[in-house]
């Protein structure tokens, strides 16, 4: 192969970029600061706002990268870096003209959202963290930049941290659930997996922690509406995942699409300057959401110049889309609207990122063809995605031990959302090659052996609105609609359930029922389901409702009527063999849930780590009181609190202890308790602490997750978990927002959810 090497001077500074694909030599350049330094001298005012701009380039063609419609653009210094291209050989052609053909040869960053995983896709991110396994969370995020730096992506707009209470809001499939505390850890889990500590690697990218800030908590949950609360409650209840992130070394941030004390967080000041910088510390560099700046304009922000510089003076340095750098900036800045101190500081962020990437040794880092070619979507990486996805599945009911499934007989695999391989993947799955994905019924047909008979029948379509399907089912993931009468395809159904042992319906939402813009009023499973699912039942054999979700659903119904439900959410491109290992016992139903399952819409928002109110319902039976607060329609208490998920086996807790019933500020105490598996399986069990600040100078949640530990137990083991305390675990933000621990008495729970009932308690003294 015939070395090209381009020589490349910017004043004293030598680039050195080889084209040879096999044998690249990166070069040796000057010291960061120096480097950047220079680099920004050199730049014009038009090349420093191109650097601030983050076009989509839509898909371009492999050799027709110079005949793109961003290609002059990049050739005129003009982009900062693109997304949503993917593959080695379209990025290198369009990072040959930022580093060949433009005055300054900056090279370009690369990002797309790569969220639950690459073409390897796990479990989305709501799933995966009821496994509540960090290691395993990290190293789904690992395996995501591994596959994803080998087609050239270096940025991932991921992890989303944004703390939810409320289902109907459809992103909530795309976090953590509803505890800053897991979602702290999460969140650090996420950011080490994709950077690894060290953004040289060639195997690391840039991770972007989104949506800052308080997205998840729009009211109505509406997606992009307004949201409104205290600061102490953002302090205390919203901000610790986003800050976890930052700690743990996230080099990008993206601001919320929602507004922050009636100013939008892209024009937030307060935000993303006094917040993010001054207060926490951030050193990296913010992008906006998806058009963020000119949506400004609706909100009543005024004009696309008036937002634009709004945006960089609250400290946005990367505009996504928008073109209100690139188009208002210059004129701003004549008119002394911005400052150019404020665009060198914005550029300098971005040439920071760049240089921390490598990009600048190596602007062809991210294309390695050899790499493309064998770490994606790789065997290994596929069962570790079968394994993780399999701990993320989260057992409701277990009624008379109807799972484990026999590996013999015949089953009855009924629902639209059986052989769905399409839908598997869930929503934000935009790498996933969803023919590869596996459906239910591959899934069973494979781990249930040629001693098990297997029969399918759809039974029904998502919904009876053909409309409403069709939006539920979009980006490729149809369920292909029977349109033959409800009665024909019920029929059918129960047809080949009469010649079955056992029925396993596979219902609930399709991938694209939750997600971006995916709101929804009724959490119930669509009536055409539910109509499937009740002549089911009417045949008097065991159902396994097998339920597929993006958000916690009102299933009150179900669970009355049904003997076991499996909540699998979207378990990745694994899926049907990793809820087939769960279904016939392969692997112990381990999931925990993170977030509360409403007993009615009515109640959301609903989360465990609720505060008192002054007239609290005083019985425990959920009966109606006069005065006091609650329903008079509902009981108070939701169908799944946080933390709730079986096992085919059974956990019993007790002897719960504390080293002491004092700690003064400087020490510490360790609750102990026994934990023992006195069920018939090997499984595993994730031992939860609760801490409640029984009297404060602010109103205390009734109870708060600070400590976790998921450990595996034989059948017949037991096993002493410990959890030590200290002040730090019982600080929290005061009226003042200062960050403090109270003297006084402490309660501590433990147990297998929040509504652990094994209690001691400590008072905290001066």
């Amino acid at each position: 192969m015939k070395k090209t090497l381009i020589v490349l001077f910017l004043g004293s500074i030598f680039l050195g970029y080889s084209q040879k694909k096999d044998n690249k030599k990166a070069v040796t350049i000057k010291p960061k600061t120096e480097f950047v330094a220079e680099l920004l001298s050199k730049m014009t005012l038009e090349e420093k706002l191109g650097q601030l701009n983050l076009p989509t380039s839509g898909d371009i063609t492999t050799g027709q990268a110079n005949s793109s419609n961003v290609a002059k653009k990049i050739q005129e210094g003009k982009v900062g870096g693109l997304f949503n291209i993917k593959s080695v050989q379209k990025i290198r052609d369009v990072q040959q003209i930022a580093v060949e053909k433009s005055r300054l040869k900056i090279p370009l960053l690369f990002g797309m959202d790569v969220i639950h995983g690459y073409e390897t896709t796990f479990p989305i991110p709501l799933g995966l963290s009821c496994t509540w396994d960090m290691k395993l969370i990290e190293r789904s995020a690992q395996i995501a930049a591994q596959e994803a730096s080998a087609d050239g992506i270096c940025w991932t707009f991921s992890p989303m941290v944004d703390i939810s209470r409320d289902p109907r809001w459809g992103r909530i499939s795309e976090g953590s659930g509803e505890d800053p505390y897991l979602g702290s850890q999460i969140a650090k889990a996420m950011v080490k997996g994709y950077e690894q500590d060290d953004l040289s690697k060639k195997n690391s990218i840039l991770a972007c922690v989104k949506h800052f800030a308080l997205y998840g908590a729009p009211e109505a949950g509406r997606d992009y509406n307004t949201v409104d609360m205290s600061h102490i409650r953002m302090y205390n209840e919203y901000f610790p995942p986003y800050k976890a992130a930052i700690d743990a070394g996230a080099g990008s941030v993206m601001a919320s699409f929602n507004e922050v004390d009636g100013i939008p967080a892209t024009g937030n000041k307060w935000l993303m300057t006094d917040v993010l910088r001054k207060q926490w510390g951030f050193k990296g560099f913010v992008v906006t959401d998806f058009t963020g700046i000119p949506e400004m304009i609706d909100h009543g922000m005024g004009d696309l110049q008036t937002v634009s510089a709004l945006a960089l003076n609250a400290g946005i340095d990367m505009d996504m889309v928008g073109e209100g750098f690139t188009g208002t900036l210059k004129k701003s800045l004549d008119e002394k609207k911005v400052t150019i101190e404020q665009i060198d500081h914005a550029v300098t962020l971005i040439l920071n990122a760049k240089y921390d990437l490598g990009l600048f040794h190596d602007p062809y880092k991210y294309c390695d063809e050899k790499r493309a070619k064998t770490e994606i979507f790789t065997a290994a990486s596929r069962d570790e995605a079968r394994k993780i996805a399999a701990q993320s599945l989260v057992l409701l009911k277990n009624k008379d031990q109807v799972l484990p499934l026999k590996k013999s007989g015949t089953i009855a695999l009924i629902g639209p959302l059986a052989d769905a391989k399409n839908n598997m993947s869930g929503t934000w799955s935009v790498a996933t090659k969803g023919e590869n994905c596996i459906s239910l019924l591959a899934g069973i047909q494979e781990v249930a052996g040629k001693s098990t008979k297997v029969l399918y029948a759809k039974g029904s379509n998502l919904d009876y609105d053909e409309t409403f399907e069709t939006n539920a089912t979009m980006f490729g993931k149809t369920l292909n609609r029977d349109n033959r009468p409800k009665e024909e395809l019920i029929a059918e159904a129960l047809k080949v359930a009469s010649q079955a042992d056992v029925i396993v319906a596979a219902l609930g939402e399709s991938a694209e029922m939750s997600g971006e813009s995916s709101s929804r009023t009724n959490l119930e499973i669509p009536q055409a389901q539910k109509d499937l699912l009740n002549e089911l039942l009417k045949t008097g054999k065991p159902v396994v409702l097998v339920l597929f979700d993006g958000r916690p659903l009102v299933i009150k119904e179900e669970n009355e009527a049904v003997p076991a439900i499996l909540n699998v959410w979207f378990a990745g491109s694994e899926a049907g063999y990793a809820i087939a290992d769960v279904l016939f016992g392969d692997m112990n139903p381990s999931g925990k849930l993170t977030a509360t399952f409403p007993r009615s819409v009515g109640q959301v928002p609903i989360h465990y780590a609720a505060k008192n109110t002054g007239r609290p319902l005083m019985n425990k039976e959920g009966k109606f009181e006069k005065f006091r607060s609650n329903y008079i329609d509902e009981r108070n208490e939701p169908l799944f609190p946080f933390g709730y998920g079986l096992s085919y086996t059974n956990f019993e807790y007790s002897n719960v202890k504390i080293s002491s019933n004092q700690m003064n500020f400087g020490g510490k105490v360790t609750v102990s308790i026994d934990v023992a598996n006195t069920g018939n399986y090997d499984g595993k069990e994730t031992v939860q602490l609760y801490i409640r600040d029984v009297v404060g100078s602010v109103t205390r949640p009734v109870r708060e997750l600070k400590g976790f530990q998921k450990i595996a137990l034989k059948k017949g083991e037991k096993q002493t978990v410990s959890f030590e305390i200290s002040v730090e675990d019982l600080k929290f933000y005061n009226s003042d927002l200062k960050f403090v621990a109270e003297p006084g008495l402490f309660e501590v729970f433990v147990g297998g959810n929040s509504d652990a009932a094994n209690k001691v308690s400590f008072n905290l003294v001066k």
